[in-house]
């Protein structure tokens, strides 16, 4: 058989595992985020901070500072529920490759390629809450960049988890444009260095 006629077979197996995988951890993530309305909060919380960044209106400013509290910290509480149920997941399905691209079944052919999904949303929890809790006082427009920080590497990991790592980078630049390593800067110290812990980029020293 020809090598390029080989080739092409090989390639359309690949896609049709590949997408077929990714369509059940859509479905697998669905399946825990449904319960909750985190996404329609982050989408309420986001447009809030943009109408208070943009607002020229001291007292309105603050107004709207005050109306979004109830909001980041529902969202919070979400996000935490959610984190303690989806832990709950059998490890296997949980199971994210590092590398760029998604390559169907390497989480059970190469399980030393790949992190632990369920222990990344842990951190995202304890940075969210810790970001929306404030221990360090920072004034609203600086509290407002840390969790959306946050809300943004969490909504990265959620988009490698359902496809892969470079359509999540993808992801994050077109809606929000600004790219992964940015957003990686910008969340805090603890969250940074967890994050990279459970990935397989760092030590957490």
């Amino acid at each position: 058989m020809d090598v390029f006629v080989v080739f092409v077979l090989l390639a359309g197996v690949l896609h049709f595992f590949k997408s077929r995988e990714q369509a059940e951890r859509v479905a697998l993530l669905g399946s825990y985020l449904g319960k909750f309305q985190i996404e329609k909060l982050m989408l309420d919380v986001f447009a809030g901070y943009d109408r208070a960044l943009n607002e020229t209106d001291t007292d309105r400013q603050v107004q709207v500072w005050r109306y979004l509290e109830p909001q980041e910290k529902t969202l919070a509480e979400q996000f935490g529920r959610f984190v303690l149920e989806f832990a709950e997941v059998y490890e296997a399905r949980a199971r994210v490759s590092r590398l760029p691209l998604a390559l169907p079944f390497l989480s059970l052919a190469v399980p030393a390629a790949t992190f632990d999904l369920r222990k990344l949303m842990g951190v995202h929890g304890d940075g969210i809450a810790r970001a929306v809790a404030n221990p360090k006082g920072f004034e609203p427009k600086r509290r407002a960049f840390a969790i959306m920080a946050e809300l943004m590497l969490m909504q990265h990991s959620c988009h490698w988890f359902c496809r892969s790592k470079l359509v999540a980078s993808a992801r994050l630049l077109a809606r929000h444009q600004t790219a992964y390593a940015q957003v990686l800067d910008a969340v805090a110290q603890p969250t940074r260095r967890a994050y990279l812990v459970v990935v397989g980029r760092g030590t957490g020293q």
